[in-house]
């Protein structure tokens, strides 16, 4: 983790709260308003900010998370002077470069050359020094190739590259960040994070919203993290991110996933139906049933099955898929020394996978099955549940895989300089 800077704070956020009044009902034309002139539409409030405060070292890289609808782009258009706070106060000591919303500050009318001119105009830059710019712009966004185009003309994934061209190019002290990243490609996602490190390295100050947790810890020396509009976690970006998988991922979660408000796909079973999966679960080494699991720790996954009919010799296994769908951890009864012997109609049993947890941080789908030697699928569930795993030190790996370590001092002589050569 980048240590954290000491110096005066950049940017002071103090109590600041936002609200927004929403129709219940909209007059869509005008026809509408013509022929009902006396409807008055109600409005309710959503608060989008309530008494949020905290400050940003010159020099810090600050992350902002939480899970959409939490906040974080209302307060980031706050601290750009998008939106005006309804309560409290926003210092910013130095000049500002945005990076919120794709396509703001671009005409797209005009071709990428006359956007960049009028967006540098606009961070601070004079013509020349604009003109002077620009080949830097266009080589970083790669868009050699485009530069007479029309901007409406652009995929996403090009306004993406030139917005975030122009934004670095700018001598800004303070750089306001969106996760509209999330629109570009790998190769470009990864030449943004390269760029992370020598805007860190250059000590501007950086406010970084984002759900990519990895780059929380790889980057940011502090983090918040907010929830309907409330400042609930702040410090360490190791300990905001897990409080972030906690929240995303707590029983309230998992109920509006399980309502059809969204989430994860949802299960599919199959199997001949000689086998019922009843339920599954983890523990802890404590015993402890747990929807999360810390890096590194003894975990156990259990598995209650009910057999229907005689059967000789079942598999029992799981598989564990990271939010990528990569399978990163399996267990099957098949790899042990023996095999696990004849189960009688209406018979239920435990089968238990116990192991030290080696996966990064994440969200995990779990794959339970039951079947037979020869390949037979008696019952089969994907994606039948989810486990959330949590690290207590950033690697940036997707597992942590044991290792012992040694260090030999004094080396002979002879043997030093054979390797130095």
């Amino acid at each position: 983790m980048p240590e954290q800077t000491s110096s005066a704070p950049a940017v002071v956020v103090s109590d600041v709260s936002k609200t927004f009044l929403v129709p219940k009902e909209q007059v869509h034309t005008l026809k509408e308003r013509a022929l009902h002139p006396w409807r008055r539409s109600a409005n309710h409030e959503f608060q989008a900010l309530k008494n949020v405060s905290f400050e940003v070292n010159s020099g810090g890289f600050f992350g902002i998370v939480g899970r959409n609808g939490s906040g974080k782009s209302t307060l980031l258009k706050c601290l750009a002077g998008i939106y005006a706070a309804d309560s409290g106060s926003i210092t910013i000591d130095g000049r500002v470069s945005t990076f919120i919303e794709l396509g703001v500050g671009f005409n797209p009318d005009l071709a990428a050359r006359d956007n960049v001119a009028i967006n540098a105009a606009m961070l601070g830059l004079s013509k020349r020094e604009a003109r002077r710019r620009f080949d830097a712009v266009i080589d970083f966004a790669e868009l050699q190739d485009f530069t007479e185009l029309k901007l409406k003309n652009y995929s996403s994934g090009m306004l993406v590259r030139l917005a975030f061209a122009v934004m670095i190019e700018v001598d800004a002290d303070v750089l306001l960040i969106d996760e509209v990243l999330a629109v570009g490609d790998a190769a470009f996602k990864q030449k943004c994070f390269d760029e992370f490190e020598r805007i860190r390295a250059s000590k501007r100050t950086v406010l970084l919203v984002t759900h990519d947790m990895g780059a929380v810890q790889r980057f940011c020396d502090k983090a918040i993290l907010l929830e309907h509009g409330q400042l609930v976690a702040s410090g360490d970006p190791q300990l905001v991110g897990d409080s972030y998988l906690d929240l995303n991922f707590s029983d309230s979660a998992r109920a509006r996933v399980a309502s059809g408000a969204g989430g994860t796909a949802s299960s599919e079973s199959f199997g001949d139906g000689r086998a019922v999966i009843e339920a599954i679960w983890f523990e802890l080494q404590s015993g402890e049933t747990a929807t999360t699991l810390p890096n590194g720790s003894r975990a156990t996954f259990t598995m209650q099955v009910r057999f229907t009919d005689r059967v000789q010799n079942p598999v029992f296994s799981v598989t564990l898929r990271n939010s990528s769908g990569i399978p990163l951890l399996s267990a099957s009864s098949a790899w042990g020394t023996e095999r696990s012997g004849s189960f009688r109609r209406d018979q239920t049993v435990l089968w238990k996978a116990s192991f030290d947890n080696p996966l990064g941080p994440d969200r995990y789908t779990v794959s339970p099955s039951v079947t037979l030697e020869g390949g037979a699928v008696l019952a089969l569930t994907e994606k039948m549940s989810t486990v959330v795993v949590t690290r207590s030190e950033p690697t940036g790996t997707l597992v942590d895989i044991p290792f012992e370590q040694e260090l030999q001092r004094d080396l002979p002589l002879s043997l030093e300089q054979e390797l130095q050569a």
